[in-house]
């Protein structure tokens, strides 16, 4: 087998959104015949663990780790948070900050730790690696970002080495939507799209996660980008399927919520419906499985509804595939922000997997709702569309009175993990073939 080596700061046991999608790929490697060899860190700071998804690894999967220095405590330490404490990832706040603080933060994470707070880890990886390449024989190198100090170790690689290359951003760099509240200086901001460019430029392929991302970056490089979407592992919904729902006429969010992504106008249509039908709001339940921002809930409050809701903390993923498939609805924001086009969250996939109609709020023609729109799995409402947003929850309402409450979802295996794994396999194929 030919040999890759995938740069990723996120690794079991790390849990959460970004593990998911190399894990995933690098499960399936093998099949068409490239060996997957992952280099991370080995004390990431990070808010979730999930010990179930270690179970996910390939047999006799090569794993190289070193330390990373991380700011992390300093932060703790300004913001007054315990030792222990997690930092959430994406601004999402759980309970009530500094603002004055937490702004100070934000402006010194945009213009002192340049790409992203793992920059004091590119310099010591590339001599491990370099050390690693010399006594190794490797055929292409992949780095994925966030953090795109990932891709900057792999700079350093292609520099020395002139190894063939793949950059995957699992999320844009300077058009990200939440690019404009880092609060960067113009020098800061320069650094950015440098470094953005430089990567762009270097490496042999790029690949992003869906099309408005990719022409958003081919506009940037100059040059051909690839789309490989996130996915769904069809071995993750092999368990015996439970034809008992949960109870109740129940929206489900199940992880990360951020401010960004808080539905406020399907809160407020709940809220006046819940007035108008007494029978709704009995029926009615808000479940939240992960991390939520606490605006999220003072919108609920405002709205009348926290007697409807219900909390549970982060679950394995093993747990959470099939909460999915037992949920009436299962809820999908996504972030109401500039740039937001090609946001694809990567739970859209599972969602689709597990079966169940799905009610996103985004773009309506958005890259998400046009795969709601293919796969005839769900909704899309604009976050301040009232009358869209009522008219499809009284639709789902009706539906669950009536027992009617299901989708039949067409044309998901093109977004498997599997799929997604021959693509890279092939980008791989063609890049190594033009190289020698």
């Amino acid at each position: 087998m030919k040999k890759v080596l995938i740069i990723t700061y996120y690794w079991p046991p790390v849990g959460g959104a970004g593990v998911q999608r190399w894990l995933k790929f690098s499960k399936y490697f093998r099949k068409f015949n490239w060996e997957p060899i992952i280099y991370t860190p080995s004390n990431p700071d990070f808010p979730i663990y999930d010990e179930t998804l270690l179970n996910d690894i390939p047999e006799n999967l090569t794993v190289l780790k070193t330390p990373i220095t991380e700011p992390y405590d300093m932060y703790r330490k300004i913001m007054g948070k315990k030792k222990t404490e997690t930092v959430n990832q994406g601004f999402l706040s759980e309970g009530k900050e500094n603002s004055f603080l937490q702004s100070l933060m934000i402006w010194v994470r945009g213009n002192f730790f340049i790409p992203d707070a793992r920059k004091f880890w590119i310099k010591p990886s590339i001599n491990y690696l370099s050390d690693y390449l010399k006594q190794h024989h490797i055929d292409a190198v992949i780095s994925t970002g966030p953090p795109h100090s990932m891709h900057l170790i792999a700079l350093g690689l292609k520099q020395q080495f002139n190894i063939p290359w793949i950059a995957d951003f699992r999320d844009p760099w300077t058009q990200i939507d939440f690019y404009d509240q880092l609060k960067l200086s113009s020098w800061a901001d320069g650094q950015h799209k440098k470094l953005e460019q430089q990567v762009l430029t270097k490496a042999n392929k790029v690949v992003t996660i869906s099309p408005s991302c990719g022409k958003d970056l081919e506009k940037l490089g100059r040059r051909t980008v690839d789309v490989i979407t996130n996915g769904f592992d069809a071995d993750d919904f092999l368990f015996e399927k439970n034809s008992q729902l949960l109870e109740g006429f129940l929206f489900h969010h199940i992880g990360a919520l951020n401010k960004d992504r808080n539905p406020y106008t399907l809160w407020k249509v709940l809220g006046e419906l819940c007035q108008d039908i007494p029978e709704l709001k009995k029926d009615l339940i808000i479940k939240f499985t992960g991390k939520t921002d606490a605006l999220a809930f003072e919108s609920l409050e405002q709205n009348g509804l926290i007697e409807n809701i219900q909390k549970t903390n982060y679950l394995p993923h093993n747990e959470v595939v099939k909460l999915m498939a037992q949920s009436p609805i299962l809820l999908l924001p996504l972030n109401n922000t500039p740039n937001n086009a090609g946001v694809l969250s990567g739970k859209l996939f599972e969602y689709l997997a597990a079966k169940r109609p799905i009610f996103g709020i985004g773009l309506p023609n958005g890259d998400a709702s046009k795969i709601l729109m293919e796969t005839q799995a769900g909704v899309m409402v604009d976050f301040d569309d009232y009358e869209g947003t009522k008219n499809a929850v009284l639709e789902l309402y009706e539906k669950f009175k009536t027992n009617q409450l299901f989708v039949n979802s067409t044309s998901i295996d093109n977004y498997s993990r599997e799929q997604g794994a021959l693509r890279f396999t092939e980008l791989l194929n063609e890049m190594t073939a033009s190289v020698k």
